[in-house]
C-alpha cells in the first residue's frame, strides 16, 4: 500500500516538474516581448533627445544656416518626434534600421557584416576566462590557506585591477613586439590577405568551409591576442567567484556526508561542482552580455572590425541611425542571453523552476 502510494506520488510530481517548465519558459518570452518594446523605445527616445545636432555635424563648421537646414531635411530630423518614432517602428518592423548619415549603407548590414566578429571575440573570451577562472578558482578552494590559494588571489586581483585595453597594449609589446611570437594587431587577418567569401560571416568558419587553411590559421592567430586580454581580465571574476562557490560546497554538510560515507575526493569535487554550477553559468552569461559593445576599446586596439568600434565611430560623428542600431542590437542580445540564462538556471534547479 505504501509502495503504491509513493509511486502515485511520483507519477503526479513529473507532471508537474515538466508544467513548472513549460511555464517558467512561457513567462521569460513573454517577459522577453515586453522588454524588447522597451528596449526599441528607449533607443529611439535616448539617441533623438540626445544633445547635439548631426546635420550640423555633417555640413561642417563653415556650412551656412540654410544648407544645414537641408541636410537636416534631408535626413527628416525636421519632422515632429512622434512621426520620426512612427517611421522607425515602421522601418524595424520591415528589418529596416535605417541608413548611416555618412556612409549611406544599410545600418542592418553593417550589423550584419560586423556582429560576427564581435560575436567570434566574445565567445571565445568568456570560454576561455571559464576554463582559466573556474580552473584557478576550484584549485584555491581545494587547497584553500595553501601556495597554490595564494597564487590563485595574487594572479586574480593583479588582473582584476588592469584595464582590458591597457592588458592588450602591454601583450601587443611583449607577445607581437619582443617576442615576435603573434601577428600584428591588424584586425581578423593579416593586411595583405584577403578575406574568405561570405558564407557564415565568420572568418575561420568561411575560411575552413572554402578550404582556405592559410586563411584560417591567419585568422586563429589573430584571434590570440584580443582573446588573451579579455579573457584574462575576466577569468579573474570567474576564478573568484568559484573560488567562493566552490569552497562553500566543498565545505557543506553534503560534502561532509559524502566524506564520511567513504566516496573519493574526485566524487566529492564533482558533487562540488554540480551544486555550484549555477552560479558559475549566471556568471558567463552576465559577462557575455556585458561584453556586447563593452569590448569597444579592445576592439579599437586590435584594429577589430566589430560591433564595439563601429558604434564608436557613429557616436563620435553623431551618427544616429547607427548608435540606435547599436543600442537596439546590444540590448536585444542582453535580454535574449538573461531570458536564456533564466531558463538554463531554472532548469537546473527546481526550486528555482517550481517557484
Amino acid at each position: 500500500m505504501t509502495l503504491s502510494t509513493t509511486t502515485s506520488s511520483q507519477e503526479l510530481s513529473r507532471p508537474r516538474r515538466g508544467t513548472g517548465a513549460l511555464r517558467l519558459v512561457a513567462s521569460r518570452l513573454v517577459f522577453l516581448v515586453t522588454a524588447l518594446f522597451g528596449v526599441v523605445t528607449l533607443s529611439f527616445l535616448l539617441v533623438s533627445v540626445t544633445p547635439g545636432d548631426p546635420a550640423q555635424v555633417i555640413a561642417g563648421p563653415v556650412a551656412s544656416q540654410s544648407q544645414i537646414d537641408a541636410i537636416r531635411a534631408d535626413l527628416g530630423l525636421d519632422q515632429p518626434l512622434l512621426t520620426r518614432y512612427g517611421d522607425y517602428i515602421g522601418g524595424l518592423l520591415q528589418g529596416d534600421l535605417g541608413t548611416s548619415y555618412y556612409t549611406n549603407l544599410s545600418v542592418s548590414s553593417e550589423i550584419g557584416n560586423r556582429l560576427p566578429a564581435s560575436l567570434t571575440l566574445i565567445v571565445l573570451s568568456v570560454t576561455f576566462a571559464a576554463v582559466v577562472g573556474i580552473g584557478v578558482g576550484s584549485a584555491g578552494a581545494y587547497f584553500r590557506g595553501r601556495w597554490q590559494d595564494k597564487a590563485g588571489r595574487f594572479g586574480t586581483s593583479v588582473f582584476q585591477s588592469v584595464p582590458d585595453f591597457f592588458l592588450g597594449l602591454i601583450l601587443i609589446y611583449v607577445v607581437f613586439f619582443v617576442l615576435g611570437l603573434a601577428p600584428a594587431p591588424t584586425g581578423q587577418i593579416g593586411i595583405g590577405e584577403m578575406r574568405p567569401e561570405k558564407i557564415t560571416g565568420f572568418v575561420t568558419i568561411d575560411a575552413l568551409l572554402r578550404g582556405e587553411m592559410a586563411t584560417f590559421w591567419s585568422a586563429v592567430s589573430h584571434l590570440v591576442l584580443p582573446v588573451m586580454t579579455l579573457g584574462l581580465v575576466y577569468a579573474a571574476y570567474f576564478a573568484k567567484t568559484s573560488r567562493s562557490t566552490v569552497g562553500k560546497a566543498l565545505n557543506s554538510q553534503q560534502a561532509q556526508f559524502a566524506r564520511a560515507m567513504g566516496l573519493p575526493e574526485r566524487t566529492v569535487l564533482r558533487y562540488s561542482f554540480v551544486e555550484a554550477r549555477g552560479t558559475i553559468v549566471t556568471y558567463a552569461g552576465v559577462i557575455f552580455a556585458a561584453l556586447i559593445g563593452g569590448e569597444a576599446i579592445v576592439e579599437q586596439v586590435f584594429a577589430w572590425d566589430g560591433l564595439g568600434s563601429w558604434a564608436v565611430q557613429g557616436i563620435l560623428r553623431l551618427d544616429i541611425p547607427v548608435v540606435q542600431g547599436m543600442v537596439l542590437v546590444s540590448g536585444a542580445i542582453t535580454l535574449i542571453t538573461y531570458t536564456v540564462l533564466d531558463i538554463i538556471v531554472g532548469l537546473l534547479d527546481p526550486r528555482i523552476t517550481h517557484g
